[in-house]
């Protein structure tokens, strides 16, 4: 791998009334702010698609938002950070869906990209972990390149301008990249109640134990006011309910087959977590974020559009 030195410084899809599967009131969710739709330059805010394979349901969610050359330009390097936390097979629901990962590096190798890479600091060993995900086969196979993240030396420091959060030490591929897209699973957490795109980007840095000494949901909060994915796609084919972030058996598991895909974090974690059942005030990095300016949470006055596949 190449290193630089780095200076530290509603479209309504078919929706009845039996489509009510779970981002939290249909009435408020799919409620059209005027105001927003002037200042923003996509034409959604979230996008939740349902009712599909993982590949599927990118495809249609990516074509809401302009489709993915809107994001990747020519000759462009991205990034993508799943959830490979973890020595699990695919169905256990412990890492990103291989079959999302797989799809979104072969559309942004469709659209031009000149090197598309996939990392994440693992827990467990990472070479199993990328072996038995599924997902360093699926990334090979579409033409992406996979990076470990398991040394230090991946890992330069930047200044967060946070409340607990003021320094940390970042992957060189993302501070090198021109597209950064973070990808990951829904589902349960000891620690943070839930992972979801804020969390997840506790995989992309080095000195993850000062979070969890210093107040893990201020510190998830005051790092995505400092780092913000240009894309976020939140995998919610299959849902660990329980005993997460690892689990212990399928039996956790609960095929929820939905996906939601936004730039913004907060956005994208709050309708998770109303989509796992959960009131997103209760996560308390989503309102700490909010708070401190990283995304939006009002979800009722945000442009969503709702795809049934």
């Amino acid at each position: 791998m190449r290193r630089r030195n780095f200076l530290t410084t509603t479209r309504d899809a078919g929706l009845g009334a039996g489509a009510a599967w779970a981002l939290g009131p249909i009435g408020t969710l799919l409620a059209d702010s005027a105001a927003a739709a002037e200042t923003q330059a996509l034409p959604y805010d979230l996008i939740a698609v349902r009712n599909g394979d993982p590949a599927a349901m990118f495809d249609a969610g990516i074509a809401e938002l302009g489709g993915i050359r809107r994001f990747v330009k020519p000759n462009a390097t991205v990034v993508i950070k799943p959830n490979i936390g973890w020595d699990a097979a695919p169905e256990r629901a412990a890492n990103t869906n291989p079959r999302l990962v797989g799809r979104i590096v072969e559309q942004c190798v469709a659209a031009g990209a000149k090197q598309v890479y996939c990392f994440d600091y693992t827990c467990d060993n990472w070479r199993r972990c990328y072996r038995n995900s599924g997902i360093e086969r699926a990334v090979k196979d579409a033409g992406g390149t996979m990076v470990p993240g398991n040394n230090e030396r991946y890992y330069h420091p930047v200044e967060v301008d946070g409340k607990t959060l003021r320094q940390t030490k970042e992957h060189e591929l993302v501070l090198e990249s021109d597209l950064f897209i973070n990808v990951p699973v829904l589902k349960s957490h000891g620690g943070a109640r839930l992972t979801i795109s804020m969390k997840n980007l506790m995989g992309a840095i080095w000195d993850r134990r000062f979070w969890h000494r210093h107040g893990l949901h201020q510190c998830i909060a005051d790092f995505a006011g400092h780092r913000r994915p240009d894309l976020n796609v939140v995998d919610a084919y299959d849902v660990m309910m329980r005993n997460g972030p690892k689990g212990v058996s399928v039996k956790d598991v609960k095929r929820l087959g939905a996906q939601l895909i936004s730039t913004d974090m907060v956005t994208a974690d709050a309708a998770a977590a109303r989509l796992f059942g959960l009131d997103p005030r209760k996560v308390d990095y989503i309102p700490l974020a909010a708070d401190g300016g990283a995304g939006r949470m009002d979800l009722e006055n945000l442009r969503i559009s709702r795809v049934v596949l």
